[in-house]
Parts: structure tokens; sequence; C-alpha cells
């Protein structure tokens, strides 16, 4: 029996064995890969489309993003209240999101569902309309909300220093501005949808408790359409990095603001460089949890801000390396003082053994709860697929939690946390 009143032994979570679940692959009759996690208690599931029409291959500013979010607003058989009102008379939701260089839609519902609801997505991605009446909203909203966003500090900071990273002309730099939205014109969006979305490439990605006849249903839905699979020898575009040569900037926004952005960062490899997964720990240690150097220097001790942390970029070509915190403006100045003082802490002196270990099991428990589930799962697969890495990219990234050393994580510091290598910007 029990014994309830003995506690039950504490097992630090880097102990732990973790394992990805996994992912099974399949192929359309088009060329199009299917990759799916099925696993869950409850019927219910996600179908995830990505296309290849992030801004990465627009050639006007706000077309991609455009593109993305008019999909759902009609097709030449159902209004854009018809196809919100099909979905969510089956419980589902169905979501658009445009990035850098994809563009997704994405599906959740009960599996019982599911075949009601794939047909009405092929036939967005098939015979969207772009009615002119829905870009003219979707531009008036748009400039609506950079109006109101262009007040705040941080996201004028958080524009600013992608474009002094990579160059404002880089999909990764570029912003928009209202001008930007004006001159979108349905032609453009319709152009770009044929190339992309009609005859794009594509990989679809399901997860959850999934319905036995799944790649049957998607077979019958989207097999025989004019997609192409990802690694298709379709159209490749180069895009140069152009970094801005002044490294240090101050904005002021607001005359009468008492707090500022500050945005600190370099350009940093992508995940496919050897640092890439050892500096994910080093970043952990300098910003990226609550229990890091930066919070309890500059939130805790000092009481500047209420968060700091640090993080590298989720792009796929390019990656950086960002600190991001907001502090009143009378104490930025010693703000960015200390954010390079924690990097020079970093390069002089080894992590102790407590700190290192604090920081394994905080990474360890981090993943644990991205596994929590089949949509979780298939999120790290998708990440893994879509950045190119091999299938022992996980383990490795697990592996190196564990064993990486106090050493190579101080010479890892001295060779990427330095001072003169990071732009800064404070915006007020």
């Amino acid at each position: 029996m029990l014994n309830r009143t003995i506690a039950p032994p504490i097992i630090d979570p880097v102990a732990f064995d973790l394992q990805l679940p996994a992912c099974k692959k399949y192929t359309l009759s088009n060329g199009v890969e299917v990759f799916a996690v099925d696993m869950g208690t409850e019927d219910t599931m996600m179908v995830n489309w990505v296309f290849y029409a992030g801004n990465w291959f627009e050639k006007k500013k706000a077309i991609a993003a455009a593109t993305n979010f008019l999909l759902k607003n009609g097709t030449s058989k159902r209004t854009a209240f018809e196809i919100n009102e099909h979905f969510e008379y089956y419980g589902s939701y169905l979501n658009r999101a445009c990035h850098n260089e994809t563009a997704e839609i994405t599906l959740h519902s009960l599996s019982k569902h599911i075949n009601e609801l794939l047909p009405v997505v092929a036939e967005m991605v098939q015979d969207a309309v772009f009615p002119q009446e829905e870009l003219t909203i979707y531009q008036q909203n748009a400039q609506q909300r950079l109006k109101v966003n262009m007040q705040k500090c941080e996201f004028v900071a958080s524009r600013l220093i992608d474009a002094y990273l990579f160059g404002e002309n880089h999909p990764y730099g570029k912003y928009m501005n209202l001008e930007d939205y004006t001159a979108v014109q349905r032609e453009d969006i319709v152009s770009f949808y044929n190339n992309y979305y009609k005859q794009g490439r594509c990989v679809i990605f399901v997860a959850g408790k999934l319905p036995k006849d799944i790649i049957e249903t998607l077979e019958k839905n989207f097999g025989h359409l004019p997609l192409k699979p990802r690694t298709s020898s379709a159209e490749i575009i180069q895009h140069p990095l152009q970094p801005a040569a002044q490294k240090k900037y101050e904005i002021l926004n607001d005359a009468n603001g008492v707090q500022s952005a500050i945005r600190i960062a370099r350009p940093f490899p992508n995940r496919q460089h050897p640092d890439f997964q050892k500096v994910m720990v080093l970043n952990n240690v300098f910003g990226g949890f609550f229990g890091s150097r930066l919070m309890g220097n500059i939130r805790e001790e000092k009481g500047y801000t209420y968060g700091i942390y640090s993080y590298l970029l989720n792009f796929t070509s390019e990656s950086g390396w960002m600190v991001s915190t907001e502090a009143g403006r009378d104490v930025t100045p010693n703000t960015i003082k200390e954010v390079y003082f924690e990097m020079q802490q970093l390069r002089d002196e080894p992590i102790d053994d407590e700190e290192l270990m604090m920081t394994r099991n905080s990474m360890i428990g981090s993943i644990l709860g991205d596994l929590d589930g089949p949509f979780q799962v298939i999120g790290r697969w998708k990440s893994m697929i879509l950045n190119n890495v091999d299938d022992n990219y996980f383990q490795r990234s697990v592996e190196i939690i564990k064993t990486i050393t106090a050493k190579e994580l101080q010479e890892l510091a001295n060779k990427y946390l330095q001072q003169e290598a990071f732009y800064e910007l404070v915006v007020i």
C-alpha cells in the first residue's frame, strides 16, 4: 500500500529520457508531402497547409500578407460570410498566417467532420476570387491597425531593429507603411495567388486522433490539384543581406513618453550552423527564461524593467540574437550598460554547476511542455522539416542541453557576445 506520509523522490528533468514521438510521411499523387502524427485521446485534429508564399516571394510590399488573409473572403461559389458560416456550423476554426518564407492555412476540427471541411479548404486554394470590396476593407483595417501600433514604442522598435540587421529591402527587414497598403491592387493579389497557391509549393501537416482514411481523404481533395512538392525546382529567389552601417540608434516616437523600448541585436547563423543548438543553452543562461542573468540583474536587483529576455530569431535562411525590453526613460542608459555587463561576465567567468543545472532543467522542462499533445509534437516536426534539418536534430538538441560544459559556453560567449557586434536601438 502506498505510504502517503513519505514524499516521492524528486527527479531533475535533466534525468528524463526524452523521445520525440514518431511522425509518418506520405506522398500524394501530385508529389505533395503529408506528415502525420496520430496520437491523443480526444476526437480532435489539426490540418496545416504550408505554402511557400511568404513575403520572400512578393515583388511588391504587402501582397503576400493580403493574399493569405483574403483566401477566406470569397470563392466563385461562396461569399466570405458563407465560408465562415460553414466552418462555424461544424464547430471548427480556420486560420491563416503569413510569414517570411511561408504562408499557412490551419484547420482545427472534430475528427468526424473533416470530410465536410476539406472540400471547402480545397475550394479556397483553387477558387478564391478576392472581391474588391473585401480588399478595400482589408486595406482600411490594416492602415488603422498600423496607425494605432505606430504610437507604441515597442512596435516601432521591433520593426526597425530587423531593418538594421537585414536591410529594409530584405524580406526579414522590410516593414509596411500606410502607402504600401494603398498601393495593393487586386491584380497583384490574383497573380501572386495563381503562382504561389493554385500552382504553388505545398506541404501538409496533420495531427490528432486521425480518421483511418485521412490520407485517402487528403488525396481525394488535394492530390489532384496542380500543387507542387516543397522540394520542386520552383523559382528560387535570393535576397542579399544589406545591414545598416551604423550600429546605434535613438528614435523619439513620443516626446512625452516616460518609457523606452530597447532592442540590442546581432546577426546570427541559422539552425544548420553547428553552434546554433549550443548557443540556445548559452542564451537561456543569458536571458532566455525567468531565472536568467538579465532578469536577475535588471529586473530583480535593479528594478529597471518588468521583464527582459534574449532569444534567437525564428527565421529560416538567417537568424539573429536579440535582447528585448522596455524600461523607464530615465534608466535606459543604465539598462543598456547592464546588458553589456552580463555579456562580459559570461565571457570572463565560467558558469557554476548550480546555475548550469538550473538552466538544463528549465530547458528540458520546457521541451516536456512542448511534447504535451499531438499539436505540439507536429509543431516540433514541422520546425525541423521546414528548416531542412535531419531527423536526429531533436535528439542532438537534448543531448547538448544535458552535456555541454561551462568551458564550452564561455568559449561561445567570447565568440558571439562581443559588444561591437550588436546593433543598439532605443525608441522613446
